[in-house]
């Protein structure tokens, strides 16, 4: 079976990074990796620190766009491609669809510009299947509030215009790729968003 490579994507707040550790258990011992974005290697977790740090306030949207996609290069060749090559899927908690939702549409860059960088950042690589856990921004923000654990970031302190024209960016992106991007009510208790997005997961890689 080729390797794929599923992502997952969703607004602040939608529970990717809980989820994904609780479908970790269910594939250890598996040949799978995961992955994150920014980040994953060195270079891009230092790309990371540098863009969602609270005080880079005055950081020019088309400089985000340009350290996300540079961080993603990074990542790709040094992890995610070798990964595949060598027949491990690779489960990675947001890629592109996260760029053309956040720095295209809701900073208004252009998702057609920004689609423009990350191809010449890493070609015209899209994932095999992504996972889109769906939440509306109030509930998503609402539950950052509440999780003392968790990591804030500067896109966290966006005001909540701005968190909506992100979730809008995402819905026109599952409506041209509908094939690509599964939906999961991520509104649900926890048990019942693990279990969808573990369906999802054992369909694709045929469990």
């Amino acid at each position: 079976m080729t390797a794929l490579f599923i992502t997952f994507e969703g607004p602040e707040g939608a529970g990717k990074t809980t989820v994904l550790q609780q479908i970790a258990e269910r594939l250890e011992g598996e040949n799978v990796l995961f992955t994150r974005e920014p980040g994953g290697i060195e270079i891009a977790e230092k790309i990371r620190e540098v863009i969602l740090n609270k005080a880079h306030t005055a950081m020019h949207e088309r400089t985000e766009a340009l350290l996300y996609a540079a961080a993603r290069a990074q990542h790709f060749f040094e992890k995610v491609e070798p990964a595949l090559q060598a027949g491990t899927h690779v489960l990675c908690d947001r890629f592109i669809d996260s760029s053309l939702a956040y720095q295209g549409y809701a900073r208004g860059i252009g998702m057609s510009d920004v689609k423009g960088i990350n191809e010449f950042a890493i070609g015209e690589r899209m994932p095999d299947v992504t996972i889109f856990f769906d939440i509306q921004p109030e509930d998503g923000l609402a539950r950052i509030q509440a999780a003392d654990e968790r990591e804030k970031n500067r896109l966290d302190v966006e005001g909540l215009a701005f968190h909506h024209k992100v979730y809008d960016g995402y819905q026109q992106l599952i409506a041209q790729d509908p094939a690509r991007i599964r939906v999961v009510n991520a509104n649900q208790p926890l048990q019942a968003v693990v279990d969808d997005v573990w369906a999802i997961l054992s369909e694709a890689l045929g469990k």
